[in-house]
């Protein structure tokens, strides 16, 4: 058995700038360039989403899904303040009330909906349409809102508030695809080309 020594990415990241040869300069000046730009994010934070802006305008995004993803964003936060604040646990338990959100709006979950997707760690809402990311946001936007008429607390609570949110946005889904003939929740995505995973059991 050999033994390997692993590294996380703030460990490499701590080696490089440790490095003395003049070949690691590069990165340290990289590494020195992205202190100074958080650094000014932080003072001024609508910089930082100017930037974001940028990195998707890059990957071909239009400004109108742009704009659809910072305000679905905006709603998420709302949404999961409101969790914290009231006795939900980040991690696991976030993850159970944002499936059940999305799956009661979608008709699948959060795995099956990467899987339609080709997806392995990429976000799910960096590869949604236009549609997918517009019914995400009302979704979630009713949970917080009944929730916070009801002032569910605590897990079991927030639970049936999410399905009773996701179930609002599922049934604008039902009649805007009767009127189309179109399904909104589909398997495109923007990921390179041959970069989508195969998927054995669809």
């Amino acid at each position: 058995m050999q033994r390997f020594q692993c590294w996380n990415v703030p460990g490499v990241l701590r080696l490089i700038q440790s490095i003395p040869s003049p070949k690691a300069e590069p990165f340290k000046r990289w590494l020195a360039k992205v202190g100074y730009e958080r650094l000014r994010e932080i003072a001024d934070p609508a910089l930082g989403l100017e930037r974001t802006r940028e990195n998707w305008r890059k990957l071909g995004r239009s400004e109108k899904w742009i704009t659809q993803r910072m305000t679905g964003q905006e709603t998420r936060n709302k949404l999961t303040d409101y969790w914290a604040a009231h006795e939900v646990k980040q991690g696991e338990e976030f993850a159970v009330l944002t499936n059940l959100i999305h799956e009661e709006w979608s008709g699948v979950s959060v795995k099956e909906h990467k899987n339609l997707k080709g997806l392995e760690s990429q976000n799910l809402r960096d590869h949604m349409s236009e549609a997918e990311l517009i019914f995400t946001a009302p979704a979630e936007l009713s949970t917080r809102q009944i929730a916070e008429t009801e002032a569910a607390v605590g897990l079991p609570a927030n639970k049936k508030v999410a399905k009773t949110g996701g179930g609002i946005a599922h049934r604008a889904r039902v009649e805007l695809e009767s009127k189309t003939g179109r399904r909104v929740v589909t398997g495109e995505n923007y990921l390179p080309p041959g970069k989508a995973k195969k998927i054995l059991n669809p």
